[in-house]
């Protein structure tokens, strides 16, 4: 994973948390902008997500942010 993507994932779950608690839910979307400006980075996130850890559509915050520090 990009580093790149790995800051911005973990900013936006604490931004999450910090607005919402601890159980808010969110998907791989949550990450970047309603219009695509960097579809390789929204390809590689998907990825990520669905097929290198079979995530669900929403997910806790807490959790994925665990798994994104551990890399």
């Amino acid at each position: 994973m990009q580093e790149k993507l790995r800051r911005k994932i973990i900013a936006v779950c604490e931004q999450k948390i910090a607005q919402k608690g601890a159980n808010v839910g969110l998907s791989f979307y949550a990450f970047f902008a309603n219009r695509n400006d960097d579809p390789a980075l929204l390809m590689e996130a998907a990825t990520w997500w669905i097929q290198t850890h079979q995530l669900d559509h929403f997910e806790k915050a807490e959790k994925i942010k665990q798994l994104v520090e551990t890399i």
